[in-house]
């Protein structure tokens, strides 16, 4: 949604990227998708393996940012996805870097 939809209709349906210029939402939306596709691909395929927990590690740092904004805007009860996707994101991240192995 945050890459194929204008920027003015997609502050009509989420009120968060009325602070970001449009071409920082698209950034947003693509490295959610590029971090997406590296939590699945690369372990699924076996090619660079190691790809699939710096892709976990860095959809955390979107999401702890995601978190910020949404805590800085005073809209809490859009909070608790994105601490479910950090949450989720960080235990791929340090499940596949061997911290609990």
């Amino acid at each position: 949604m945050k890459i194929v939809q204008n920027h003015a209709r997609l502050t009509e349906n989420l009120r968060w990227p009325e602070d970001f210029p449009a071409g920082t939402v698209k950034l947003i939306g693509v490295l959610e998708v590029l971090g997406a596709v590296g939590l699945i691909v690369p372990q699924a395929t076996g090619i660079l393996p190691v790809l699939t927990p710096l892709a976990a590690s860095a959809l955390t740092v979107l999401m702890a940012l995601a978190v910020l904004v949404h805590v800085r805007r005073g809209e809490r009860n859009r909070i608790a996805l994105n601490v479910i996707l950090l949450v989720l994101s960080l235990v791929v991240a340090l499940g596949r870097f061997g911290v609990f192995g």
